[in-house]
């Protein structure tokens, strides 16, 4: 059975979930977010950014390997392959590069 503060704590757990992921949002890119990591895929092309986890992030440019990136205010840069770069108290890593756009994970840094 299940009691009424169960089903109480259960609906604001849902309700703060979904004003978490509503407090995504971006302009030449997309986000796909969940309540410690997202994933923005930026155009190519375009000065993309997207506002993810409380921060800014910025599509700056990109090669055929590297991506610079601004996130949190700072200036990073991620190539394929890479480990990722902890900015702002979040990790940051490169998932793809296409002619067409990038992809990173932007992740809450656990320690």
């Amino acid at each position: 059975m299940i009691t009424r503060r169960t089903t109480v704590s259960l609906l604001a757990a849902l309700a703060l979930g979904g004003a978490l992921l509503a407090g995504c949002s971006s302009e030449g890119a997309s986000t796909n977010c969940g309540l410690d990591q997202c994933t923005v895929t930026f155009d190519r092309g375009v000065q993309g950014n997207a506002s993810i986890l409380g921060v800014n992030a910025k599509f700056v440019q990109a090669d055929a390997n590297t991506v610079t990136l601004e996130v949190a205010g700072e200036q990073i840069s991620l190539s394929t392959g890479g480990q990722a770069v902890d900015v702002g108290g979040l990790l940051v890593s490169l998932s793809s590069i296409t002619d067409s756009e990038v992809s990173v994970q932007i992740a809450r840094n656990p320690g």
